[in-house]
């Protein structure tokens, strides 16, 4: 009985033409493993093409709401962000997909995970470091490493590949970008994004929306519940979480919101330019951080950003299954629990316009804030806490031009 090998299947290019050189170089029987984090209809027709490529069988595992459960709404209340831009839609979609891998695998009885990451990229990363937490004992093989063997150095030298091997597929070099889609968000890489000083054609390049220039002429509001960081309704409606990020893709989507181009740095190094579509998260980052503002002490909103930063880089880096990250989110936990209220936006050709916000735990008070002197604050008390706030410069100052005793 030949031994069996998992391989992280998506339908694409890449990984269609791995399914025959697995069995051209390992004589394994291939088993393939697609994992529904959100896809759509890239999912159509995938039993056919893998099976037509060689595979003995293909597993479609749905788990759109694990990955939003307990990968993106962590994400969210963490208000993670890499670089300040990228929304870790790709990033965090990996450590789910490599859990399913390994499932797939006990199943199966398989000795190895493939995964069609490149050796360039921060996926083979995301897939091998989730698969060692969950399963060290498992061989992992990544084609685009294996250089002896893997001749394909080009999407042209794939579809060449397959077409030898009989395969025909839907795809053409010229019209090939790199992209992965969840439902959390789509990105774009490759083709002429690969040079910076290109403008990208959006009209061209877009799948879950329009461009700003392209959007309504009319704007539109919205409305978003949270309840202890959570996001649980959209205009009153309640639903669960991954219905609200569907709502929100088309709302956000029709109004051109989410769009952003970035050169980011990878973990192996280099820069890589992308274009990536998440008009849905967009507005639930958002939303999320104008509550914090409304609920969160400054200390407690001083020390998030640094924990949403740190959050961000294990996430990005593939480190889901660590204990920091683990530790990070229980604080994360405890600090969100009063982040409870209703923020309302209006969406206008790739603009998010705050028009309200609202929350049971706030600690603004408005007889505070007010310019009217009220029984809560003596304008007398800031003179000497400013006094006591600032002594250090000034005994600093007194020394330095020769007045201190």
């Amino acid at each position: 009985m030949k031994k069996k090998v998992v391989l992280a299947y998506s339908g694409g290019l890449d990984t269609t033409a791995i399914i025959p050189w697995l069995k051209e170089n390992y004589d394994y029987e291939v088993i393939c493993c697609c994992v529904d984090v959100g896809q759509g209809n890239e999912l159509d027709g995938l039993e056919e093409r893998a099976k037509l490529s060689g595979a003995t069988r293909l597993y479609i595992e749905d788990v759109v709401d694990e990955f939003v459960d307990d990968y993106v709404i962590p994400t969210v209340k963490a208000d993670a962000v890499y670089e300040n831009k990228y929304l870790l839609g790709t990033s965090f979609a990996r450590p789910v997909i490599a859990k399913k891998l390994v499932e797939v695998a006990r199943k199966e009885g398989a000795v190895a995970i493939c995964h069609g990451a490149t050796g360039k990229g921060n996926d083979q990363i995301r897939f091998e470091l989730s698969i060692m937490a969950l399963a060290p004992d498992i061989k992992i093989i990544a084609p685009w490493r294996e250089l002896d063997t893997w001749k394909m150095d080009s999407r042209e030298d794939e579809i060449q590949y397959c077409k030898d091997h009989g395969i025909d597929l839907p795809f053409s070099a010229e019209n090939s970008y790199s992209r992965d889609r969840n439902l959390w968000h789509i990105s774009h890489e490759g083709l002429e994004l690969e040079d910076p000083a290109v403008e990208p054609d959006y009209n061209h390049l877009l799948v879950l929306g329009n461009s700003p220039e392209q959007a309504p002429e009319e704007g539109e509001y919205v409305t978003i519940g949270f309840e202890s960081g959570a996001p649980v309704s959209v205009n009153g409606e309640k639903m669960k979480a991954s219905d609200i990020i569907r709502k929100l893709n088309e709302l956000g989507g029709k109004h051109g919101i989410g769009i952003i181009d970035i050169v980011e740095n990878r973990v192996v190094g280099m820069k890589s330019r992308g274009v990536y579509e998440t008009p849905g998260g967009t507005l639930l980052m958002e939303a999320h951080q104008q509550l914090e503002e409304l609920v969160l002490d400054r200390d407690t909103m001083a020390f998030k950003k640094i924990v949403a930063g740190k959050f961000a880089d294990l996430v990005y880096e593939g480190k889901w299954f660590c204990p920091l990250r683990e530790g990070l989110q229980s604080f994360i936990e405890t600090v969100d629990k009063d982040v409870t209220g209703e923020v309302k936006f209006k969406l206008y050709k790739g603009n998010i316009i705050k028009a309200g916000t609202s929350s049971p735990h706030t600690l603004y008070s408005e007889s505070l804030a007010s310019f009217t002197t009220g029984d809560l604050y003596d304008h007398h008390d800031a003179e000497g806490f400013i006094r006591l706030f600032g002594l250090s410069m000034k005994v600093r100052a007194l020394k330095d031009q020769g007045l201190a005793d």
